[in-house]
């Protein structure tokens, strides 16, 4: 997702600029770091996007360098908070995350940069058949 965010208009308007940047799209892609799970924004748009038949899926960041040249630990699956209703399965069991193998940062990168278009259309083929 692009664009500023701003907590100045509270829940309201941290829910309308979540909903403006998915709609029109077909998939949601959630960048895992290591304190991505549980946090409430992220949650919301997990579920909107599901509840909205979207393409969901999960890339694990967590061997990409931040600004300041450092790596850090690898995050829990935030699709374990979800259970779906109508079988009881965890909704990890049924969104991909994915976890490039590569410690190299520019490794990394270029392995999400060729593979992202592929994961997206599995994606929305896996909620399309959900």
């Amino acid at each position: 997702m692009t664009g500023r965010l701003s907590k100045k208009g509270g829940k309201k308007s941290i829910q309308k600029w979540i909903d403006d940047q998915l709609n029109g799209r077909s998939c949601c892609v959630v960048l895992i770091g290591k304190e991505t799970a549980g946090r409430k924004w992220i949650k919301y748009e997990i579920e909107k996007s599901w509840n909205g038949g979207k393409g969901v899926l999960g890339i694990y960041i967590h061997n990409l360098k931040d600004l300041d040249g450092n790596q850090t630990t690898k995050g829990k699956n935030p699709f374990e908070d979800f259970t779906m209703k109508r079988d009881d399965k965890k909704l990890s069991s049924i969104v991909k995350a994915y976890d490039p193998l590569y410690t190299d940062s520019k490794k990394v990168y270029s392995y999400i940069s060729e593979s992202l278009s592929d994961w997206i259309e599995e994606a929305v083929t896996i909620r399309n058949n959900y």
